[in-house]
Order: structure tokens, then sequence, then C-alpha cells
């Protein structure tokens, strides 16, 4: 009797992709393993686009070396030209070579020499210097291999790819290894936040590009025109802004990220440029972001009576992002640490100006642990050049003059998110998820609008708040010296949810008396489980004051 033919076993994407990860372990750091195996999955991405480009310039020309080598009829649909040597095909060909970290070094340099975009871009000379032999090389090219749009027939493949690897090495490295990424749940947010749908998106410390990619989903997600928006940005670590580029490229995203990585406080790559939104993550209070005599007279600056301290960069990247923004519609999404919301001194006095311009539209503290590098939660900052009414995107928008919205978000930590950063280690993150979004968006937009039947103050969840006492009706000043609400100014100045959002005592809800008569039963199953005598059992509820029947 024949035997059956073996069933060839599916391979998830997840699988394929942890075993990349896996491919490199115990041979360089957490950092050097990154970049090689994003590196080398640029390189397949790039080449499947190539042959697929290669294979209608040859149906459309035939064999004709003039025309499927040369570089412009790439180029003109957003497809890296690449070399012979420099291609997928020859790399796996090779994949067993004593020398294959040479060739895929010297494939990176040859993609670059023909794609002047991408010079700087990509990391050069890595695979010699990683030390891991070829046998491991060869388990990854293998496992990259299988990453296929046939294999795996998904919208967005190149996205998904990259964004697992992006998020799992940021879970897996060191705090500082991990600022280069932002959970994608919390860049979708603020881009439904702000709605990017055409202009120029600005990210002054733009990690990995996850804010720049968001922005674009954003306008897919509501059918605009990507040709409307431009992408600048600026990142200073060397290794995150070769990341970031080769995130954009192999996306097809445009981009000016300047020709270097530098400090956006130093060395302003975008001077004078003013945009129309901003969406950004900073290091969170960032110390020694300047010498104590730098930049005294630089204008983003000046128009404040007093400098961001050297020793925290939160009311820095604040004033930066101001300077930045079209004074008559600019509006930016930003995160910071929770600090800046009441910080004292020269940040207090900052807060204060910057609150008396009316920039600050809504005060949002996320839930906690949603980062990679911190456990701690999180302030979403909106702030908006023009809170006059107006139309926005086809909504009415009504005056939100001296008025801010605060939302506490600490609450909603339902949702969690499991990545696997090494054998037998876990980590669980909070996220939210599309419908959380699409609520918090309703309640902002719902805020805004004309119909002020959209927008409702929720205890423990929201609340409008009117920035000067002088700003209250006769009503409201009665109810602000009876302690019944409270204004930025009465507050002094303080951005804190908790001093405007109503608390509800929760303790008020307890039935005290079955309370009780549940713990006491409790505990006499306990003690009588441990064959305490009645006597033992009435001197134990006697302690706590209470008797037994």
């Amino acid at each position: 009797m024949a035997r059956a033919a073996k069933k060839e076993t599916a391979v998830s994407l997840e699988t394929v992709l942890w075993n990349c990860r896996v491919a490199l372990r115990g041979v360089g750091s957490t950092e050097k393993n990154r970049d090689a195996v994003i590196a080398l999955v640029f390189l397949k991405f790039a080449g499947d686009k190539f042959e697929k480009r290669r294979a209608e310039l040859l149906e459309q020309y035939g064999d004709i070396p003039a025309f499927l080598e040369k570089a412009s009829f790439y180029n003109a649909v957003n497809v890296f030209y690449l070399k012979e040597t420099a291609r997928w095909s020859y790399i796996v060909k090779h994949a067993s070579a004593n020398d294959i970290a040479v060739i895929i070094d010297q494939a990176m340099a040859d993609i670059e020499e023909s794609n002047p975009p991408l010079k700087g871009t990509l990391p050069l000379n890595l695979f010699a210097s990683i030390g891991a032999d070829k046998s491991k090389i060869k388990d990854l090219i293998d496992n990259v291999n299988l990453i296929d749009e046939k294999r795996f027939q998904e919208e967005d493949l190149i996205g998904r790819v990259y964004e697992y690897f992006l998020q799992a090495y940021a879970a897996a490295g060191t705090k500082e290894e991990g600022e280069f990424y932002t959970p994608a749940c919390v860049v979708k947010l603020i881009a439904e936040m702000i709605e990017p749908f055409s202009g120029v998106v600005y990210d002054p410390c733009c990690g990995s590009g996850g804010m720049f990619v968001q922005s674009l989903k954003f306008v897919d997600r509501h059918q605009g025109n990507r040709q409307k928006v431009s992408i600048i940005g600026q990142e200073s670590v060397a290794e995150t802004w070769r990341l970031c580029k080769m995130n954009l490229a192999i996306r097809g995203i445009a981009h000016n990220l300047g020709d270097k990585n530098d400090s956006t406080f130093t060395n302003d790559l975008h001077k004078d440029k003013k945009v129309d939104f901003i969406m950004a993550n900073p290091p969170f209070n960032l110390k020694n972001w300047r010498k104590e005599d730098e930049l005294t007279d630089d204008p983003r600056f000046t128009g404040f009576s007093v400098m961001p301290p050297v020793a925290n960069a939160n009311y820095a990247w604040i004033l930066h992002m101001l300077s930045k923004l079209d004074v008559s519609h600019g509006v930016a999404g930003f995160l910071l640490a929770n600090g800046a919301l009441n910080a004292d001194s020269d940040e207090y006095t900052l807060r204060k100006e910057i609150l008396e311009k009316d920039r600050v539209e809504a005060i949002i503290v996320l839930p906690r642990d949603m980062f990679y590098t911190t456990d701690i939660s999180v302030t979403l900052w909106i702030i908006n050049m023009n809170k006059k009414a107006g139309t926005v995107n086809g909504r009415q928008l009504r005056d939100r003059t001296h008025e801010i919205l605060f939302m506490d978000l600490r609450r909603w930590d339902e949702n969690i998110e499991e990545i696997v950063i090494d054998k037998g280690k876990k980590k669980k993150k909070t996220v939210l998820d599309d419908t959380q979004i699409a609520k918090i968006k309703d309640v902002y937009n719902g805020w805004q609008s004309v119909d002020r039947g959209l927008y409702t103050d929720v205890p423990e969840y929201c609340r409008s708040v009117k920035l000067f006492n002088s700003d209250l009706t006769a009503e409201e000043k009665e109810l602000l010296k009876e302690g019944k609400i409270a204004t930025i100014e009465s507050e002094n100045y303080s951005l804190i949810p908790s001093k405007y959002i109503e608390f509800i005592d929760h303790d008020l809800e307890i039935d005290y008396s079955s309370e009780m008569a549940r713990i006491q039963s409790e505990m006499k199953a306990v003690l009588a489980d441990e064959k305490l005598s009645q006597s033992m059992l009435e001197e134990a509820f006697r302690g706590i004051g209470y008797g037994i029947d």
C-alpha cells in the first residue's frame, strides 16, 4: 500500500519572525542583532520589489539591458535599483558561502551607491563585525526568505514585519535602546486626534519613524491623498536615524530627515521651517540637553521670561514645537512624562506663560505600563495655535478660547498585549484597541463641536475647564468659592487632571453590614479549618472589634 504524501506544515508569520531573531541569539549585542535582522529584511523586500518591476520591464521592452538596467526606470515607480550582487536572489544563492558576511555588507554598499537617497541609511560593514559564523547567517537568510507575500497574504506585509521587529527589539533592549519605538496604538491615537490630512508633518525626535508611518496610515484609513502630506523630521542617534530612513524607504514614504543625525536643540536641521502638524514622543526628562550658557539667545526660547532648565528638557521640547507650528492653524500631539503637568520653579513659570498664551487644548493621561522604557503613566498633550470657531475637516468647531479638555485614562488597563522577548521570557504591556481610540476621539471631537449636546463632563473620565477665574459666569464663580469647581488659574496653573475631574468616593457605595458579614463568615471558615476552639474564635473577633452570634 502506498504511503500517503506528507502534508506540509504551515508555519505562521510570527514563528518565522521569531526564528529570525533566534538565528543570531548569543552572537552580538541586542542593538547590532536588531540592525542586522532589519537590514536583511530590507534587502529581501527591496529585492522583491526590484524583481517585480524588472518582470514588468521585461514584458514591456524585452530583454534589452538599456531598459532592464536603467535605474531611473525603477526609481520612477519608487523602486530601488539593485546591481546583480545586491539582489536578494544573489544573497540566497550564496547563503552557504564562507564569505557570506562580506557579500551582504557589499550588497548594502552597492545599494547605497546606486540609490543616492539611501546614502548613510544602510548599516555598512555590519555583518562582518557581529562575529556570527556562516551557519548562523545562513539560518537568518533562510528564515527571512520565508517572509513572502504569496505565503503570507497580508495587505501590508512590509509594515507588519517592520512593526514586529521594532516592537520586539524595543521590548528586549535596555531603556536607551527602547527609546526608538513608541507603541503603535499610542501613535495611532495621536494621529486620530490631530488629523494630519494634508500639509507638513514634523517630528523633532523621530526615532524609527512610527509617527510618520501612522500619519499616512491615518490618511489611508480616511480615504485621503498621501500626496498632500510632506514628512520632515530629525533624530540625534545615528543608528536610530538609519532605522527610520530604512523604515520609511522600504514603505515608499518620501521624507526629509536631514543629511545626518543631529541634536534638534543644538543643530536644528529644519531651522525657520513652519509646519502644520507635529507628532512626537521626546525622551522623557532628558538631562543636560544644553550647556548652561548655550542657546540663551535662540529665538525658540526668547519669547519667554526664563530658559528651560538644563536638568530637564521637557519644556524645551514644548517651546521648540511651539516655535515650529504655523501660527494660524498648527496642531501638535506629543507625549511627556507626567511630572511636566505640575513641575515647579522655572518650569512652573514656563507652563504659566504657555497657558496664558492659550496654546494648550487637551491634556490626556494615558494608562500605566504602555511603554517599553518605563511603566509609568504618561500624558498626551494637544497644542492648538487656533482655538477659535471654524470648520476643520468638515466639522463645525466652537470657540474654545480659554478652555482645556482633561481626560484621565489610567483606569483603562483591561487590554494586555504579551510580547515574547526571549525564550521563556515575556513582557506584558497595556494597549488601547481601536474601539477605545475611537471613544477618546469622539469625546475630544464632541467637546470641540458647536453642538453642545455631543459632550458632557463625566466623573473620573473627562472635564472641560476654564482657564481664568474671569472666564466664569456669576453662577460658576459661586461654585468656585464653594470649591465645587476649579479653573486653571485657581489651581495655580497645574495641569494635573485629578485637580479638575470629579472624583467619586466608591467607599460610599459599599454595604458595610453585608461586607462585614462576608468577612466574618470567611474568617470562621479559615479558623475552623485550623481546628481552633470556640473561645479562640471569639477572641479573634474581639480583637478586630466585632462579636459573634
